[in-house]
């Protein structure tokens, strides 16, 4: 049986930037990615992405709105994630560095595709676009993907 995690991403953005996080530690170490993690029982999606955000950048989010659903298969490790991808413009204190990630603010024109996910590639430029979206894919290993699906969506 394949183990499955199901987890938030949250991305803030402001005047036309994109908060995003290097990557410290674990899974995804070296890459610029969103603020999330794995739901904990009882919690559910939305709640779960506050806390992650609040634990990894010290934000407090108002008004998330989910606009995406991804979900990833890791062929080498068998492994399936299925992720709630959240924004918002609205929220209180400044992003500081915790012991996971060290955020920083990046021009929507200039964020570094090519030091994140394989993935955000293809479904970055529809969360930019402020479209909602739902994609799947497969990676042969951690950099590789084998195969994917990607559509834009009205309602998740």
């Amino acid at each position: 049986m394949i183990a499955t995690k199901i987890s938030s991403l949250v991305l803030l953005r402001q005047n036309g930037f994109v908060l995003l996080g290097m990557k410290k530690r674990g899974f995804g170490i070296g890459k610029w990615n969103g603020f999330g993690g794995k739901i904990e029982k009882g919690e559910t999606m939305l709640e779960c992405a506050k806390r992650e955000l609040l634990e990894e950048a010290g934000v407090v989010a108002e008004c998330l709105e989910e606009v995406g659903r991804l979900e990833f298969e890791f062929l080498e490790d068998p492994l399936i994630m299925k992720v709630h991808v959240f924004t918002s413009s609205q929220f209180h204190g400044d992003p500081r560095e915790s012991e996971e990630m060290r955020p920083q603010w990046f021009p929507e024109a200039q964020v570094p595709l090519d030091q994140m996910w394989a993935d955000d590639r293809l479904w970055f430029p529809l969360f930019l676009r402020g479209v909602k979206f739902k994609g799947s894919f497969k990676f042969t290993n951690l950099e590789t993907i084998a195969s994917y699906s990607l559509e834009e969506v009205d309602l998740l």
